[in-house]
């Protein structure tokens, strides 16, 4: 027997599917403009078990496009604040908060503590994205990993595909060189065939105070980037 709030859903997958998704597990690494969307996709799905890694805090530059953020939730740990939410939509979802800073050095330690049928990939570091991408292929776990949503304004453009067929994102670039020389030729990614958009002014993106360039993001970019991520990820799981 599933939960009324799944009925509709059944009647489009079937309820052998919605018991299949409650008996998942997904970790999502990232729970900002892109990674707060896929989580709320996946727990309005009944995905049952979900574990969030972001060591970050709300922000009011992360207003205009971060599901979790408002202004009752600046300054609080995004991961908290997205597992508080999937609970309220959800009172049966297992869900767990990591405030962890994944880098390459601890990526496989916390792997190895997250219980995980499938990866979500919603970082922007490219160290860390290569080790979790390393641990998921050396252990089998199904992943995928969202490339660059910044400096884009057409969510249309969005899609997803195997790294060796993406164009124009500077993020897939260096991916896929440094995929290769790690023996890792398939993966399925998120990225926009969209141009990046230059600011008015032509000038370079502002620099955050940890040195990365901050690109240009608008609401309903990411956003959408997030959903079809869940999509992804759901239909992965009932095929």
């Amino acid at each position: 027997m599933i939960p009324s709030y799944f009925e509709r859903e059944a009647l489009l997958i079937g309820e052998d599917n919605v018991q299949k998704l409650m008996n998942t597990s997904v970790a999502v690494f990232g729970a900002g403009g892109v990674g707060s969307y896929v989580i709320e996709g996946l727990v309005r799905a009944g995905v049952g078990k979900l574990t969030v890694i972001d060591n970050d805090t709300v922000s009011e530059t992360n207003i205009n496009r971060q599901l979790i953020a408002d202004t009752t939730t600046i300054g609080k740990y995004k991961a908290e604040v997205a597992v508080d939410r999937a609970r309220k939509i959800n009172p049966s979802v297992d869900a767990r908060a990591l405030n962890l800073f994944v880098t390459k050095e601890n990526a496989s330690e916390v792997l190895a503590g997250v219980d995980a049928d499938y990866i979500v990939d919603a970082i922007d570091t490219v160290s860390a994205k290569l080790a979790i991408i390393e641990y998921a292929t050396e252990n089998n776990i199904k992943i995928i990993s969202s490339m660059g949503t910044g400096n884009k304004l057409d969510p249309t453009r969005l899609k997803v595909s195997d790294i060796s067929k993406t164009s124009v994102c500077p993020l897939a670039r260096v991916m896929r060189v440094e995929l290769k020389k790690r023996g890792i030729t398939k993966l399925d990614v998120l990225w926009s065939d969209e141009m990046p958009v230059k600011t008015p002014d032509g000038e370079t993106p502002v620099i955050k105070a940890d040195g990365r360039n901050a690109p240009g993001s608008i609401s309903f970019v990411p956003s959408v980037g997030g959903l079809i991520i869940a999509s992804h990820v759901v239909k992965e799981i009932i095929k």
